[in-house]
Formats: C-alpha cells, structure tokens, sequence
C-alpha cells in the first residue's frame, strides 16, 4: 500500500516506513503532516476513488543542505560568463501513518 504525496512543488510515492528527503517544510515538535494527498492505493493495481480527509504523517529525522549545483551562462563571443553556486535546504523524513477515510496504514 502507498499514497501519492504533493509537497514542494514536486510528487513523492511513499509507503508506511519510507525516508526520504523533502524540501523545507514548517514542523512542529519533529512531526510534519501532509495533507495533499492526490492517490492511494490499498492493494496492487486499484486506487481510491474517494480521499475524504486523507493525510500522511511523518516524523522528522534530520535537516540539512543538498550538494551544491553549478550555474554556468555563457555568451560566445561576447566577453560574457557568470558562475554561481546553489544548495537547496531539506529535511529528511520518516513516514510514520498513512490515514485515508478514517482507516489507519501503519509501519
């Protein structure tokens, strides 16, 4: 069983058990709460029609920074070249429970 969460601009499968490593979200005493839940699925192959309510909780592990990204512009023949560095911030995460129409998936 897995729900498919949205959070940060990008979509993540997770199961009961999973880690993973989001972009930086508020939480609250090491526990952060996903509401938008776009699918779940309780056995292979079928989906929920009906999400009412649905949520993935999760317990924070860790918070850090991503490895660092180059950012290279370049125009030939024209004396031009800008470099700069990125590192994204995230937190890592343990998904705890997955609840989906009063129904509870734990790991």
């Amino acid at each position: 069983m897995y729900a498919v969460i949205k959070t940060g601009g990008k979509q993540y499968r997770v199961a009961p058990g999973d880690v993973l490593k989001v972009e930086t979200t508020a939480h609250e005493n090491g526990t952060v709460e996903f509401s938008e839940v776009l699918a779940f699925s309780g056995e292979a192959g079928k989906f929920e029609g009906e999400l009412g309510g649905a949520k993935v909780l999760a317990s924070v592990i860790g918070e850090g920074r991503g490895d660092k990204i180059l950012v290279f512009k370049l125009k030939r023949k024209k004396q031009y070249k800008k470099m700069q560095g990125h590192r994204q911030n995230f937190v890592q995460v343990k998904i705890n429970e997955i609840l989906v129409n009063g129904q509870s998936f734990k790991a």
